[in-house]
């Protein structure tokens, strides 16, 4: 048996720990949620700032291959609507806080924000500043669909101090864009791109995805070699999560047959690593790619990187609202995730109350494992101290490594943890030696994707 084939297993992303599926509601409830946010604003906004995370639910199509929370319509009547909840909802929090919020990083995710007009999305981020102050160096970030995205889109945002756009490819090749429903010809993601740079747009990212249905190494090989005329500042290469038990219909265009499974599928991202090394990108991290002078590649070589709900950042904040449909917010000690529906969470948010339906507080021992899972995340590596050996959870998770280093995956000594150059492809099996609360409660049915 292979490497691939042995931990090729069922692993979460760990973009927060405890993972959803494992949050502990039943000693949740929305008033421990705001105290804790009232007590983590107070110890971190003048030193870090807060993150704001904007769900812009909206497409007019439906992307077979994604597992995003979306509601599709060509109606665009339900902006406005959509639009004045989430600033009612952001009111709610102001009220929470003694002092003005330093915003250190917003992102719009969707959904297609670009779905929004360029006008709504003035008034939208024109509303979030009127209560808050930008922090100089703030990272302002949205998620443009290239078929919609336009010069006025960005133009709008750029003029609100937003410098990063991420646009979603996916992949070139027609016979996988007309399989997972997202036709997009390279021509108008070369626009769209141009457009951005000639604005003024700084780090221009591009989505790619791997074990797609149909894909092969010619086509994915062929894609990458398009990327790269393009010349964006990073690159996300995410592996394909296949779940359609809980995306439904979406995900069963295919079937499992349509998928590189395994070694094969593992090839196509170390097929596109070695491209993209060739060509300037440094990898960074779980899945992303950064050329030198962008700002995530320096935060990974000053140690400086930080994963959250949004995935990788280049700021660390303890405190980050999410906003919106089904948006998850972080006070640092606790999380929690608004109504799912639209209609629900609007229901609620006009009521003015906080629309959240389930949450987590983090336990000490939550607290110390996130951070260690963290530093494996973002730096490949972990120390500890006398006092965390102390806890059972850390001492159960460094004996179920020993097999992961006996497989050459990681080394293991007195004091640290780091993740061998073999052992990078396994980071999420790694991460998952220390999930305590998996281990405890093993699933009976199957919660997340593969880990290769």
């Amino acid at each position: 048996m292979t490497l691939i084939q042995k931990y090729n297993t069922a692993a979460p992303r760990y973009t927060s720990y405890p993972t959803v599926p494992y949050w502990d509601e039943s000693t949740f409830d929305a008033t421990r949620w705001k105290q804790s946010l009232q007590e983590s604003f107070k110890a971190t906004n003048t030193t870090e700032g807060i993150s704001i995370y904007i769900h812009l639910p909206y497409c007019e199509k439906l992307c077979t291959y994604c597992g995003c929370n979306k509601h599709i319509t060509v109606n665009h009547g339900v902006e406005k609507p959509y639009m004045d909840a989430i600033l009612r909802e952001w009111g709610l929090y102001i009220n929470l806080f003694e002092k003005r919020p330093r915003i250190r990083e917003i992102h719009l995710g969707g959904g297609t924000p670009t779905f929004f007009s360029p006008e709504n999305l003035a008034v939208l981020i024109s509303g979030i500043y009127e209560h808050a102050d930008l922090i100089s160096d703030a990272s302002l970030s949205f998620e443009g669909h290239p078929n919609n995205t336009t010069a006025a889109h960005m133009q709008t945002l750029h003029n609100l101090g937003f410098r990063r756009m991420s646009l979603g490819i996916q992949d070139f090749d027609p016979r996988v864009q007309d399989i997972i429903n997202r036709i997009q010809p390279y021509e108008t993601v070369e626009r769209v791109t141009n457009e951005a740079r000639e604005i003024g747009y700084t780090s221009i990212n591009y989505d790619l995805v791997y074990g797609l249905p149909l894909q092969t190494k010619e086509s994915v090989q062929d894609t990458i070699n398009k990327i790269i005329q393009l010349g964006p500042d990073r690159i996300s290469f995410y592996s394909y999560a296949h779940v359609p038990w809980i995306k439904g219909n979406g995900q069963r265009k295919y079937s499992e047959a349509d998928l590189p499974k395994d070694e094969e599928k593992r090839a196509l991202y170390e097929l596109g690593k070695t491209m993209f090394a060739e060509n300037g990108y440094t990898e960074i991290g779980m899945d992303h790619f950064a050329r030198p002078h962008d700002s995530l590649y320096r935060s990974a070589q000053e140690g400086t990187l930080h994963r959250n709900f949004m995935g990788y950042t280049d700021h660390h904040t303890s405190l980050m609202i999410g906003l919106g449909a089904s948006s998850i917010g972080d006070s640092w000690y606790a999380y929690t995730q608004n109504e799912k529906t639209i209609d629900r969470w609007m229901e609620r948010v006009n009521k003015d109350e906080f629309p959240v339906v389930r949450g987590h507080i983090l336990s000490t021992e939550d607290l110390l494992l996130r951070r260690h899972i963290q530093a494996l995340m973002c730096n490949f590596e972990t120390t500890w101290n006398k006092a965390d050996v102390q806890c059972d959870a850390i001492v159960e998770g460094l004996q179920r490594l020993q097999e992961l280093e006996r497989d050459g995956l990681v080394s293991v000594r007195p004091k640290k943890v780091f993740v061998t150059e073999k052992g990078r492809p396994f980071i999420r099996n790694i991460c998952m030696a220390f999930d305590a609360r998996l281990w405890r409660r093993q699933p009976q049915s199957q919660l997340f994707s593969s880990a290769i």
